[in-house]
């Protein structure tokens, strides 16, 4: 009888265990015991009031919130989010989270994980919503195995996916936004655009250029919006100039973004011929001022970003005054802006302004000691006042800051070079042109270690490959117009240098003046005596007026007889090297031919 009662009674209910539990931990504690309440009542006892609760009591769960309270909550969070008020942001979007359980309401836990910098928090939430068939629960995933530096977890994360060598996805079944408004996307930048950038930092971190590149372009093009992919491909040097052209042709803007087109074409376009680039940055003032009112549309004319190009594009063509004089406005508008201090730090180097630099590097030494551009520019200050130790110590330490830094290795083989120090030179150059495939610099600078070597063949090999890199660099053709004369091709030298001549602006400056005087000694050495004449006399128009144009334009007079005018020259360039022994020889002979030419007329 009593194991039939036993078998036939209910199972306690869950409150009474709760009940059980509550008074075992005010005895444990030290509180008074309650009275227990009847059997008959353990399931219709009423539970007592929030105001009653005692400490150890387990608690119940969140009542449910209205719709207008929650909606509010959410408000609150975005609004924490945009005040950096992290902390609060996770608080509440945890309750909202807890109150609702649903997908937008948990992504925005994780959002506010993730800024808060809760990156290993984050991802366990969004590992355990099981949510992650969705684009952007699987980005945000990613993007926190980003900042932890797990880059094989990241790629995992992000999916299999296939590219190929243009950028085009091949298998686009990432995934689908499953959980948010379609309607919102009009106004945002495509997730696939993020995800595919994301695969290419993450194969950067992992040294894997080439499929960053490919990623990199696939981002891009997925979204022309997405400029830190463009940024990416050509800060880095991913991609020749033809590859360039080529990627901006593929875009698909929308018509209201015709700016944006007209920018990209000023930023990758910089060493095109003077007409080419001048089109392109008028072909954005008018963009700029149509997308707005003219107000406006001034405004984004005289943006920073856009005059910083034009900055790059007169450093690259040698008008380094101009460089400087535009760049040192910027800065006093912004101080701070990068790509700017940049080109403004090159343009101060190349026109010898010490103290600039030194002021320069202290302020951003100060300002960014963590990033690389910091210790390039106190390694470009020590080499303008030719310290080349000190440069060549202080480009190392930019280098082992950021690998992928440019100029820092490049301006280590130049110091090396400036010392005689081909072999480490050599090695400084090939790193950069391993690592920056569409920078022609270090394969320019390798052909000219060459030239130094009286390697012509090998230099005349690199020379024609920075030229496959970017055929509009005239300084390339410059420096194949020199290995012809070396190796006697007259004829060929004359041609490089006219193609020198005519890839540089309508306003030749002081930086070609070497080129003059060469085509001055190719026509001469050709017996094109008056045309030799001409570009030495172009040549001598510069305030920089060197011994090889007087002794050219000497030499070629000489040879026509002209001994009067080759006597004048002469003298001029024994005033600049007094010791200068050709010049010396010469005139004495200058003066012999003309003393017996005066005699025979006599």
């Amino acid at each position: 009888m009593t194991s039939r009662r036993v078998a036939n009674r209910a199972p306690p209910s869950d409150s009474f265990f709760r009940r059980t539990l509550v008074r075992m931990l005010d005895t444990k504690l030290g509180f008074p015991p309650v009275a227990p309440s009847s059997p008959a009542s353990d399931e219709a006892a009423p539970e007592p009031s929030p105001k009653r609760r005692r400490v150890g009591e387990v608690t119940e769960p969140v009542p449910e919130m209205k719709e207008e309270a929650l909606e509010r909550l959410r408000g609150v969070v975005r609004d924490s989010v945009g005040k950096h008020l992290y902390t609060s942001a996770i608080f509440l979007a945890d309750k909202v989270a807890a109150a609702t359980g649903d997908p937008a309401d948990i992504y925005m836990l994780a959002q506010a994980l993730f800024l808060g910098r809760h990156f290993r928090r984050a991802l366990h939430l969004l590992n355990n919503s099981r949510l992650l068939r969705d684009l952007r629960f699987r980005f945000l995933a990613a993007k926190c195995l980003e900042e932890l530096k797990e880059w094989h977890q990241c790629l995992l994360m992000l999916g299999d996916a296939k590219v190929d060598e243009h950028g085009n996805l091949l298998d686009q079944d990432d995934g689908s936004d499953i959980y948010f408004d379609k309607d919102a996307e009009d106004h945002e930048i495509n997730i696939k655009a993020a995800i595919c950038f994301l695969r290419g930092k993450a194969y950067e971190a992992l040294d894997n250029r080439d499929l960053a590149r490919q990623w990199y372009k696939a981002a891009i093009k997925a979204d022309p919006l997405c400029y830190e992919a463009l940024e990416c491909l050509v800060d880095n040097y991913m991609l020749t100039c033809e590859e360039e052209s080529e990627l901006l042709s593929s875009l698909q803007f929308r018509k209201e973004d015709g700016w944006l087109s007209s920018f990209y074409s000023c930023l990758i376009r910089k060493h095109e011929k003077e007409y080419v680039v001048e089109e392109k940055f008028k072909e954005f003032e008018r963009e700029a001022c149509s997308i707005s009112s003219s107000n406006s549309g001034e405004t984004l004319k005289n943006n920073i970003d856009i005059l910083a190009c034009k900055a790059e594009y007169y450093h690259q063509n040698g008008e380094y005054e101009k460089c400087f004089k535009l760049t040192s406005s910027l800065l006093e508008r912004d101080p701070f802006h990068l790509k700017c201090t940049l080109v403004h730090l090159a343009a101060a180097m190349e026109l010898g302004h010490s103290n600039d630099l030194y002021l320069l590097s202290c302020n951003l030494v100060k300002d960014y000691p963590q990033k690389a551009l910091s210790w390039f520019a106190v390694g470009c200050y020590y080499y303008c006042i030719k310290k080349y130790d000190q440069a060549r110590r202080y480009f190392g330490k930019a280098t082992g800051l950021d690998g992928t830094f440019p100029p820092a290795w490049i301006g280590t083989g130049i110091a090396y070079a400036a010392q005689e120090e081909g072999d480490q030179a050599m090695a400084a150059f090939r790193t950069a042109a391993r690592l920056f495939p569409g920078c022609h610099l270090p394969t320019l600078y390798m052909g000219m270690q060459y030239v130094r070597m009286h390697n012509f063949k090998l230099a005349e090999q690199f020379f024609m490959q920075a030229k496959s890199i970017c055929p509009s660099d005239p300084l390339i053709y410059n420096e194949l117009g020199v290995v012809a004369y070396n190796t006697k091709e007259y004829q060929k030298a004359v041609q490089w240098f006219e193609l020198t001549l005519d890839h540089t602006s309508s306003s030749l400056n002081e930086m070609w003046e070497p080129t003059l005087v060469n085509l001055g000694h190719a026509l001469r050495k050709l017996g094109e005596y008056q045309k030799a004449v001409t570009y030495y006399e172009k040549a001598l128009t510069f305030p920089t007026k060197t011994l090889s144009a007087f002794a050219g334009l000497a030499y070629t007079y000489h040879l026509m007889d002209n001994f009067e005018a080759a006597i004048n020259y002469y003298h001029k360039a024994l005033w600049l090297k007094p010791d200068d022994q050709f010049c010396t020889d010469m005139l004495t002979l200058a003066l012999e031919s003309s003393c017996q030419t005066i005699v025979y007329r006599r």
